[in-house]
């Protein structure tokens, strides 16, 4: 991963998610959708699945997109293309987990500038001074309380 971002165990799990999917055809928990180039070179993907124990929830377990091509609407574009995706299969709500870290910045403005709201904030959650931040957006009223 050319972010930046990641830590190599971060890195690590995110591979060997790839790696379960692509080998494991048949399962149900994970979703992974890549943008590509004209030239067919993955520009940026993100891996999703249905929230275990939940009706409708949806965990965005990954979005990335490689720095080269920053600032162009492809993480936007692949957000909505899991929104959409998520929706079609009865899904009404995203979550979406990042750290509080200041290299998280442009991460946590993503959700937001994409009408994520924060619904949780948990203090010194990976370490001392690492928060977890949870955002979360609604893709479908279905079933959504008022």
């Amino acid at each position: 991963m050319e972010t930046g971002v990641f830590t190599d165990e971060e890195v690590d799990v995110a591979i060997e998610l790839v790696d379960y999917v692509l080998n494991n055809q048949h399962q149900e928990d994970y979703q992974i959708q890549t943008a590509t180039s004209e030239n067919k070179e993955v520009l940026g993907y993100y891996c999703i699945g249905p929230t275990p124990l939940t009706a409708g929830t949806f965990d965005l377990y990954w979005i990335a997109v490689k720095p080269a091509v920053n600032n162009r609407g492809i993480g936007k574009q692949l957000l909505s293309h899991a929104e959409v995706l998520i929706e079609s299969q009865g899904g009404r709500l995203v979550i979406a987990e990042t750290s509080s870290q200041p290299k998280y910045e442009r991460t946590r403005k993503f959700y937001l500038n994409n009408r994520y709201n924060e619904l949780a904030r948990i203090k010194d959650y990976y370490k001392i001074d690492d928060d977890l931040v949870i955002y979360g957006k609604y893709v479908s009223q279905s079933g959504v309380s008022q």
